[in-house]
């Protein structure tokens, strides 16, 4: 009797997203582990009379979306286009993510302001370099 694997699971895809829905979603979750992260330290740093709680830097948890875009642009190949989108992607992102932030720290802690930031930049950078690659692949060839 043989025996089959399993076709469940997460599937590793080393190779560029398919989707904007895809890219998206890969980022939202590493920005809801990356709160979970921050959310254990704020906790622990609390517990510890460290600090007060809210005052870690909320950019923290865009440390994972931001290894998933470097994968991504590693998984695109050579080219100027790569380049072009991804450093339009990380200056409007940038932009965006700091505008939020900036607008929201007179209000909130830092936690709350750098946690919007992060997660506005997040957004506008996924939507930059998708459509941005895709828009100069089309004008290039």
């Amino acid at each position: 009797m043989t025996r089959q694997r399993s076709a469940g699971g997460l599937r590793r895809n080393p190779g560029p997203v398919e989707t904007v829905g895809d890219l998206l979603g890969a980022a939202f979750a590493g920005l809801v582990l990356g709160i979970a992260v921050v959310l254990v330290l704020e906790g622990v740093l609390t517990l510890t009379r460290v600090a007060d709680f809210g005052q870690t830097n909320g950019w923290l948890i865009v440390i994972l979306p931001t290894w998933l875009f470097v994968e991504q642009f590693r998984a695109q190949g050579f080219g100027a286009d790569r380049v072009m989108a991804a450093a339009l992607g990380i200056g409007f992102g940038a932009a965006a993510g700091m505008t939020v932030a900036g607008v929201l720290a007179p209000y909130t802690p830092p936690l709350v302001s750098g946690g919007a930031g992060a997660v506005t930049a997040t957004v506008v950078y996924c939507f930059v370099w998708f459509y941005g690659l895709r828009w100069l692949r089309q004008r290039s060839g």
